[in-house]
């Protein structure tokens, strides 16, 4: 199995980005994978009479965002996520196209970790930002 990057190969200032377009699926999936079942993703009627007039996708949907590009591409496999904070901007609607972008902010070689600055957009928009800290794989 590749391994992701380990520690001495990662640079401060180094980003990756993942985008995916959110689906009504994505959200049904969410729904049944983590038992939230508010009614703000769900129904329509329901929604239309909230802040957003209308269904909004969960959160942390987009969130996890952030541990695909983690896991798949910096450091990418064998990483270890160690902690995460979010902060939820603006609502993602079914059919808005997610872009998460993690910037490299600092690297402890020694303890292998590496902390990220996270920010997920619709467009101009910021919809959720934070930061995160990884174990970077191992050397081999």
């Amino acid at each position: 199995m590749a391994q992701g990057k380990t520690v001495d190969q990662i640079a401060v200032g180094e980003t990756a980005t993942y985008a995916k377009t959110v689906s009504e699926r994505d959200i049904e999936l969410f729904g049944e994978v983590t038992g939230d079942m508010n009614p703000v993703h769900f129904d329509e009627a329901y929604a239309a009479g909230t802040p957003f007039k209308t269904r909004i996708a969960h959160g942390m949907l987009s969130g996890s965002f952030f541990s695909t590009i983690l896991g798949t591409q910096l450091p990418g496999p064998g990483t270890i996520y160690m902690a995460q904070t979010l902060k939820f901007k603006a609502p993602v609607k079914i059919g808005d196209e997610v872009v998460a972008t993690m910037t490299v902010r600092e690297i402890v070689p020694e303890k292998r970790r590496v902390t990220f600055a996270c920010e997920a957009r619709v467009g101009d928009t910021i919809v959720i930002e934070g930061e995160a800290l990884v174990l970077a794989p191992a050397k081999s």
